[in-house]
């Protein structure tokens, strides 16, 4: 049984991301099931921090990302949802490729939700872990 509560495509997801730092990180909507939703995004020099490697902050804004957005879809249109904390552990360096993100709901709330964010790459080894928690406010 499907989570998502609001009709959307993964076309429409990255439309809706034009023009943000979403877009500015090349992160890309790849996929949906029935109780995740994934993104990938390129690392390379706008991801690096100055060793190289993916900064760990373009780690936690795909976390975010998808945490946020997957809230967002899984409410009706009376209400939206704002993060209120979020965590991560980087595990792995990462220099070049991609990497995917992968959310999924641990608690889906009447005024929180929490999700969880795995972050792989092309080897499905993983480079960070992050949960979010989030507020569900009703829309005035």
């Amino acid at each position: 049984m499907s989570i998502w509560k609001r009709d959307f495509t993964l076309q429409s997801l990255n439309q809706g991301s034009e023009n943000t730092l979403v877009a500015h990180l090349g992160i890309r909507y790849s996929n949906v099931g029935e109780d995740y939703l994934q993104a990938t995004m390129s690392v390379g020099p706008q991801t690096h921090q100055p060793l190289g490697m993916l900064h760990g902050g373009a780690s936690v804004v795909l976390a975010e990302t998808l945490g946020s957005v997957a809230g967002n879809l899984c409410v009706s249109r009376d209400y939206y949802c704002v993060g209120l904390e979020i965590n991560a552990n980087h595990v792995r360096a990462k220099r070049d490729g991609f990497v995917t993100g992968t959310t999924r709901p641990l608690h889906l709330g009447a005024t929180t939700q929490l999700w969880q964010i795995e972050i792989q790459d092309e080897r499905q080894r993983l480079i960070c872990t992050s949960r979010i928690t989030l507020a569900i406010l009703k829309k005035k």
